[in-house]
Parts: structure tokens; sequence; C-alpha cells
């Protein structure tokens, strides 16, 4: 098929969608939806953020987005607004996209999701399928069906036209996006999960995602309740996977061994891998943190003690506090007056998510310590300040460089490329000691013994004559 009869049968297979939740998974999505042919109606109660989408203001980093929003908003393809019943009108595929934040308790809080549900029922005219694109836990899906027949029942009380325009099916199709790629996750997906048990929405769900499954099949249609169990699995194994590194670093430690020889070792197992044994400062962000929380309580309604996802937060929570450690080990737990540079505040590089990252909880230990801070982060400084506002304890600095003159150590806690190259011998210039605590295992501690550095990291020591260190 030539590039002209492919462009013009994918044409043929336009669709008109709208998402709800105009967050990382709902504007990248739509983004690429967009940019693949399809229309796309983005909705958000946030007319601020609407306003500034219109103007091509990106309100998230994420590589290659701003871009693609800006080309795909200016061809007509994806359009924005607060208008909810023009959303609902626009689309007959309607994702919804909205946060699903952990409640008191830690379980998946469903209101937002469910609000998009009633607001869909509300104003629907047509037939409908509703795609829950929302991380959310097993049963949701009955959920938002309960809720439309529910509104839709009220409608027809008052409407006898709408008992003919009333048909809508609920799909689970949950989002695999890493921060960071998310675009390239979206472009060119390891996999497609589609729960339905409708042929007619499994038809249509493989028409919408066709562009994306052309050199070989990625679409795994499954029921819907395995389709919602399989997001939060897959977000669960790998952070079981960094709890479990991070729990052998720890064992590393004290054996007088190198986790970085026993990540080669093991990763060279194909069974195993090298992805997700990267031993740190524990993970963070908007989806490991929330969804291993998410599935406990999930298991604790059920009857079910999941000992091995408690084992995995317990250890993520206590391994955010290791520079901590390592700090009041070398310095003390007193430490007033002292000055620490940070590298690094996302909680990954290539985003300048905050959440749940690592470096929040090393800063807020080191305040109540009596420290100070001198920060810099390549995309993050802006969600830094809205974080933690106009404080004393913190300088928010200009560049890498800067933050480190005249502290005390250099704390790095997130592995940006343009960290793994530093001048060492400007380093030690600026501090007022050779002295770093490395989270995310940078350096090779031999070279930083060899450059005149006290070096701290992550389950390593650095053999001597004497022993270990």
């Amino acid at each position: 098929m030539d590039s002209l009869l492919e462009n013009l049968f994918f044409k043929e297979k336009k669709l008109k969608i709208t998402f709800y939740g105009i967050g990382y998974v709902g504007l990248v999505q739509a983004a690429v939806l967009a940019d693949a042919g399809h229309e796309v109606c983005c909705v958000d109660i946030d007319q601020d953020k609407i306003d500034k989408l219109k103007d091509g203001i990106i309100p998230i980093y994420e590589p290659g987005l701003s871009n693609l929003v800006q080309d795909n908003y200016n061809q007509g393809r994806l359009t924005f607004t607060t208008d909810a019943k023009q959303g609902v009108e626009f689309g007959q595929l309607q994702f919804i996209a909205v946060g699903t934040p952990p409640d008191e308790d830690g379980s998946a809080d469903l209101k937002y999701v469910l609000k998009v549900a009633e607001t869909i029922a509300t104003y629907m005219t047509t037939n409908k399928v509703i795609i829950n694109k929302s991380t959310v836990p097993v049963g949701t899906a009955d959920k938002v069906t309960a809720k439309v027949k529910s509104i839709l029942a009220q409608r027809k009380s008052h409407d006898s036209l709408l008992a003919t325009h009333d048909s809508f099916t609920v799909v689970s199709n949950p989002e695999f996006l890493k921060e960071g790629s998310a675009v390239a996750d979206c472009q060119k997906p390891d996999r497609i999960i589609i729960g339905t048990d409708s042929a007619s929405a499994e038809e249509l769900m493989r028409e919408l995602y066709a562009p994306f499954n052309r050199n070989h099949e990625k679409i795994i249609v499954m029921d819907i309740r395995s389709a919602e169990l399989t997001k939060y699995a897959a977000n669960c194994m790998l952070a079981t996977k960094i709890s479990f590194m991070n729990e052998m670093a720890n064992i590393a430690e004290r054996v007088g061994a190198d986790i970085e020889a026993v990540r080669h070792g093991i990763g060279s197992d194909p069974r195993i891998g090298y992805q997700f044994i990267y031993p740190g400062c524990g993970y963070g962000g908007s989806c490991f943190p929330k969804d291993v929380q998410a599935l406990v309580r999930t298991t604790e309604a059920i009857g079910y003690e999941s000992e091995i996802l408690k084992a995995v937060e317990a250890v993520n929570y206590r391994q955010k506090t290791k520079l901590f450690e390592y700090i009041s080990q070398h310095f003390g737990e007193n430490l007033k007056g002292k000055v620490f540079a940070i590298w690094g505040l996302a909680f990954k590089p290539n985003t300048d998510d905050m959440r749940e990252a690592p470096s929040r909880v090393l800063m807020e230990a080191l305040w109540e310590a009596g420290a100070t801070v001198q920060a810099y982060d390549p995309e993050a400084m802006e969600e830094t300040q809205r974080i933690y506002g106009v404080n004393g304890d913190l300088a928010l600095m200009g560049t890498k460089e800067s933050a480190l003159k005249n502290a005390d150590a250099l704390v790095i806690c997130t592995e940006w490329k343009s960290f793994r190259a530093p001048d060492f011998d400007l380093i030690k210039t600026e501090l007022k000691n050779a002295l770093i605590f490395d989270g995310r295992n940078m350096f090779d501690p031999a070279r930083m013994q060899e450059k005149g550095f006290k070096y701290y990291s992550i389950g390593r020591v650095v053999k001597t004559n004497g022993g270990y260190q």
C-alpha cells in the first residue's frame, strides 16, 4: 500500500473522540490520536488550563508533546473546551482520563471518574462507547455502568424519546505510559489492552488503534475485570522489582558486596532482565506509590492480605530516608548551619513531576534537622516553587554549578543526563568538603576515591588495603 492510499485508508477510518481530563494521560493520548488523523475534543473543568492550551502553553513537561499539541490544534484535529455538553455531543468514543487520587485510606478515589460518567449520561442523545483510561480498581466499569443507567433512567421518566437513544457500552482501556517517554509510548505501544464483552465495541476500538497496530499484533482483548487488574498488576510488578533491588542493596552494604556487580550478574539472566533493577533512593511519581497502595486496599476489602505488596511499600518508604541516614551518619543528627546542594528534584528524569519524589522526603528531613538547601533541577524548579512557596531554607539555583557554592556536600536525587559527566574539579572547589551523597549510583566509587571524594552511594563499598570502606 503506497503512502497516499495508506493515508486515504486511515482517513476513511477517522473517528470522533472526546477526552475528559487533560493531564499526563489524557493530553498525551489525545494529541497522539489526533496526530493519527482522528478528531479529538478535550474537556477539562480548569478554564485557565484550557486557555493556556489554546495559546500553545502546555501545563506539563513531556518531551515532544508541545509541538504535537500545537500542530494538531492549528490543523483543527484537536480542540479544547470546558463545555461538557459539547464534549458529549462531539464524540462517539468518550474517554475518561481524570485523576484517581488516593483517598485517606490509600484506596483510589473514584469521584471524578463517576462524575464524568454522570455528565456523559446527562447529555448523551446517541449511542456512546465510554472508555475508562484512568487507572481504576477492579469493578469500576460496573460502577460506571450503574451510574450511567441510573441517570438515563431518571431522564427517561421525563423524556419518552430517550428510550431509543440510550445504548452505551463501557470499555476498560488502561494506559501504560512512562513519564518522560509518554509520547513515544503512545505512538509505539508495547501492547493495547481492551477489556470488553461487546463485539461491536471491540471492532470500534480496533479501528481506533489501527494506525498503531500495523507492524505486529499489539491488541490484547480480555474481559473488563482482567483489564482493570492488568494495569495494577503491571505497575505493582515493576515497583516490586525496584523494592527488591533496594532490599538487595541494603544487604550488599552489610556483607561487603557491590550491588552494581550483583545487578549485572542477575540482569544478564533473560528471565530477569536489566529493566527496573537499578538500586536507588526509592521510587516516586503519580503511579507506583498510588497503585501499590490502591491494590493493597482492594485486597483488604476482599479479605485477602497481600504480604508482598505491603513489603514493597514498606521497603520503598524506608528507602526514601536512605540519603538522610547517610548524611546523619556523616555529620551527626544536628545539621543546624549546614548547607546541602541537591541535584535533581523530579522523581525521575525527563519530567517536572515531583509527586512522591524522594527529593521531597530528603529536603523536609534536612529542614527539620536545621539544614538549608540549594537545589537545581533542569525542569522541576517551577513545580518546586509551587509546592514549597517562599521558603528561607530553600534556594532554587539557576544552574547545577551555582547550587554547589559553599555547600557542605552535594546530594544527587535524580539521574538527569546532564549530571552524568560533571566537572569534578569544580565540584571540589565549590564545596566546603569533597563529599557526595549519590542516591542514583551515577559514578564509580573507586574512581571517586581516586579523585579525593568521600562518596556515599546505594549498596556499594570501596575495597581498600584495610578492608571495606
